[in-house]
């Protein structure tokens, strides 16, 4: 799942930057790909996997998270890039670590709310959009990079569960939480997972980006989904090889549909 939402992320900034090119074309691509790879990819195996519960059990798995990103990843990562000299990498870590704390409050206060049904759940964190633009890494240390993309693809998952937990407590008739879960969803993508992939360079050209994108989906298509089939399989699991096997079809579509982009690119 992180994969497919990480392709999301990714492609929702491909696209901004396409038209930003004047790339319309392409930029509808990026997007209607981004659309295909949250909505139909990442949604349905978060089915498969029982990512969504109760409101109280979402809520538990995601304080566990949030606890964990603010006590021990993003400060390790700080402290990490301090040491290799990426001064910039380590005040975002240090931010982000002290924002998921706030998240993990909000979280155990909408659980106490959930559990007593006294009090009320807290407004989310308004959410600093971040703007994007194409550039190299803002960053040298190999080490900071790698945590960077470990920090991007938990973000953009994050974005995305939170999101499903969010229609989950609409389902409930739970708006107030709803509202709580798409403003925190909104902090994870549009000012972490886009102030990392400012500083790790994620935007280039369009023609750079399809190149990548092409790349990542004739992966997933021809090694990485057929590969899990094969073990899902193995494991007598039909709905999960089912699953992978259409998946790495609509990626091959994908890497066709990029390279036919990048083929009539000026």
């Amino acid at each position: 799942m992180k994969g497919e939402a990480f392709a999301y992320a990714s492609y929702s900034l491909f696209g901004t930057q396409a038209d930003r090119e004047t790339h319309p074309a392409v930029g509808r691509l990026f997007g209607t790909t981004a659309q295909t790879e949250l909505n139909e990819h990442l949604h349905e195996a978060a089915t498969l996997a029982g990512v969504v519960g109760t409101n109280a059990a979402n809520l538990h798995q995601a304080i566990k998270g949030e606890t964990y990103e603010h006590q021990v990843m993003y400060r390790g990562f700080a402290d990490q890039a301090r040491q290799d000299g990426d001064t910039n990498a380590a005040a975002l870590f240090t931010e982000i670590a002290a924002d998921e704390g706030r998240h993990r409050d909000a979280f155990r206060t909408a659980l106490h709310v959930v559990n007593s049904g006294q009090g009320a759940i807290p407004a989310p964190q308004n959410a600093k959009t971040v703007p994007v633009p194409a550039g190299l890494p803002k960053v040298h240390a190999a080490r900071t990079k790698t945590n960077l993309d470990t920090a991007m693809h938990g973000e953009a998952l994050a974005y995305a569960k939170y999101m499903l937990f969010a229609a989950q407590a609409k389902k409930a008739g739970n708006p107030s939480l709803a509202r709580l879960w798409e403003g925190t969803a909104a902090v994870e993508l549009h000012e972490h997972f886009a102030g990392e992939a400012v500083l790790a360079g994620l935007v280039r050209t369009t023609k750079e980006n399809l190149n990548k994108a092409i790349t990542g989906e004739r992966a997933e298509a021809t090694t990485i989904y057929p590969g899990f089939a094969k073990q899902a399989k193995a494991a007598s699991d039909t709905a999960a090889a089912a699953y992978f096997r259409n998946t790495a079809a609509d990626e091959a579509k994908h890497a066709a549909a990029f390279q036919q982009a990048l083929n009539q690119l000026h």
